[in-house]
């Protein structure tokens, strides 16, 4: 793997672990996909949002600039954390590496995809209760997106591990 895709491996690890909401539910869900939308329109980036409590969709957007292919690759994304855990961004990063937990495990590729942009939720004392997805920028943006929003939002400084 090459040396700052592993940096970046590292990095997504830390993401997770640092990244837990006390709580989540409905609210937080619309506070925290409207602050992805604002970001995103202020960098002048079209995105598709997803956030998922459970099962639930809590938050969808879709900016001026998406298409429905988007909302299918949140889809495809999302499908693998909830199976996994671990941000996609970090499964898409195991599989260039040559650990394809999506082939190893016989995910069919049109359910599942190894890309950047969606994250699970942590809630404390819970463990991953749903997801947040962006789907529209190149993989490490679209993660950085999530992270960076996220990280603002808990008042979490990722210090080193920020992209």
């Amino acid at each position: 793997m090459d040396e700052d895709l592993s940096k970046d491996a590292v990095k997504a690890a830390e993401h997770e672990l640092l990244l837990e909401f006390p709580h989540f539910n409905e609210a937080t869900a619309w506070d925290l996909g409207t602050r992805i939308r604002a970001a995103a329109d202020a960098a002048g980036q079209a995105v598709t949002i997803d956030i998922r409590l459970g099962g639930a969709c809590v938050f969808m957007s879709a900016m001026p600039g998406t298409t429905p292919s988007n909302a299918d690759w949140a889809r495809r994304k999302r499908n693998l954390v909830n199976l996994l855990h671990v941000s996609s961004y970090r499964i898409q990063l195991d599989v260039e590496a040559g650990r394809n937990w999506p082939q190893f495990m016989a995910l069919d590729p049109r359910d599942h995809v190894a890309a950047g942009g969606c994250f699970p939720i942590r809630a404390a004392g819970t463990g991953v209760v749903g997801t947040i997805t962006v789907s529209g920028l190149p993989s490490r943006d679209d993660h950085w997106l999530v992270v960076s929003t996220v990280a603002d939002m808990l008042g979490v400084d990722l210090g080193d591990s920020s992209f």
